[in-house]
């Protein structure tokens, strides 16, 4: 791994100033395959990402769901309840009964249609895992965005086997405003010497983006999500919203 790191010899360009952050998983984590992403590019930094208030359709089976278009599937709020093609339950009870355009999984678009929480598929899908997002555009989330399970999460994990490897960066999901930052920093502070990490709030709703220049003085940097914007905001808007943001970023 070492070798990985040296300076290439013989540079006859200027290096590349911007960095180069890979998100690993389950199939990314063993040790030849971050050496792998370290010879082509990627940099050498450790960033923990948490969930923050992400709507999570439940479905314990594991078993794959089929979703076919024009037909109809109702969300609960009863994770108990087993998950099928007529019946979602979700991790969160406040899904307004509104005209809202809601999104399941990488391909599932609804609509709500009427006061029971029933939506109308509109495209077919095949909904596969234990777990998948459940995407609510334009809609504001009664939820903190650090969670008792992020909390958890990090006196677990960050305060023993962060603490140890000198994490450089926390992503904070899901940021909406600027005390959100101000919450993490302060419970950050609580598990151990960390004086070193810095938090990224990535700014994934509308409801973020309207507080960049805030959330911007409390961060240590930005991460615009561009998949959940993208849905929030036409992508004619999303353009002209990240130019101005990326000009802020560099001054």
């Amino acid at each position: 791994m070492a070798s990985i790191l040296e300076p290439s010899k013989d540079v006859k360009f200027f290096p590349a100033m911007t960095k180069i952050v890979g998100t690993l998983g389950p199939n990314s984590r063993s040790v030849g395959v971050i050496s792998s992403c370290l010879k082509v590019g990627m940099s050498d930094m450790v960033m923990l990402d948490i969930a923050g208030p992400e709507l999570q359709v439940v479905n314990k089976s594991g078993q794959a769901i089929l979703l076919k278009e024009d037909a109809t599937v109702v969300l609960t709020s009863d994770e108990g309840l087993e998950a099928s093609s007529e019946l979602l339950p979700i991790n969160f009870d406040g899904l307004p009964n509104s005209e809202e355009i809601v999104f399941a999984g990488d391909s599932l678009v609804t609509e709500v249609n009427g006061n029971n929480v029933v939506f109308l598929i509109k495209n077919s899908a095949t909904l596969t895992g234990s777990l998948f997002t459940l995407y609510a555009s334009q809609m504001c989330l009664d939820l903190p965005t650090l969670s008792d399970k992020d909390k958890k999460y990090l006196l677990q994990f960050i305060s023993t086997w962060g603490v140890q490897n000198k994490i450089d960066f926390l992503s904070l999901s899901f940021t909406r405003h600027a005390e959100d930052v101000r919450h993490a920093r302060k419970f950050l502070s609580k598990l151990g010497d960390l004086y070193q990490t810095q938090i990224f709030a990535k700014i994934e709703k509308v409801e973020g983006l309207n507080q960049f220049d805030k959330i911007l003085k409390e961060a240590d940097g930005i991460i615009l999500s561009r998949g959940n914007l993208g849905i929030d905001l036409p992508p004619e808007k999303f353009s002209l919203n990240s130019e101005p943001t990326v000009i802020l970023l560099i001054l």
